[in-house]
């Protein structure tokens, strides 16, 4: 019995980062998936070039990277989202009713903000969640991560 102890505390502890993990994935894909569809609206209702180019970086890049961790949480059966959360969605409604100007320094405003708290959890996942190949996929997506906030903070700050 004295050898059993442990295992009982170590168990539920095991399942809580697994079930972390889990989490994590399905806030990754569904952000993911906002910065595509914040993209594609993006390309309809920016005035700004700069901000038009951005807007395809980042449908490209997550698109790329949500079949990434598509895959990885297909393997491991982890069902992710099909469509944007209420916040996603309420972003999403916000910048579809603004064109021009006012949407450009919205939206990008939008992905300065997202991109930092993006980093932060995934730097989170890379340094301290239990799922290796989760762990792997944001360590290799950060540095694009980072490289989205730099130009969207260049993008930002060339707005008048």
């Amino acid at each position: 019995m004295r050898n059993l102890l442990p295992v009982f505390l170590i168990v539920p502890v095991l399942s809580l980062w697994g079930q972390m993990d889990n989490q994590w994935a399905t806030k990754a894909a569904g952000g993911g998936m906002a910065e595509v569809k914040l993209g594609q609206l993006a390309q309809d209702h920016a005035s700004s070039q700069a901000v038009k180019d951005f807007a395809r970086r980042m449908i490209e890049d997550h698109t790329n990277a949500n079949n990434q961790l598509q895959q990885i949480a297909g393997g491991k059966g982890i069902t992710l989202p099909g469509d944007l959360d209420a916040k996603d969605r309420e972003t999403y409604n916000h910048l579809a009713s603004l064109n021009g100007s006012a949407f450009d320094r919205a939206y990008m405003e939008d992905m300065v903000k997202d991109h930092r708290e993006d980093i932060a959890e995934f730097k989170r996942e890379a340094s301290s969640g239990s799922d290796p190949a989760l762990k792997h996929f944001a360590a290799m997506t950060l540095p694009t991560l980072e490289q989205h906030l730099q130009l969207a903070e260049s993008t930002l700050s060339q707005l008048h």
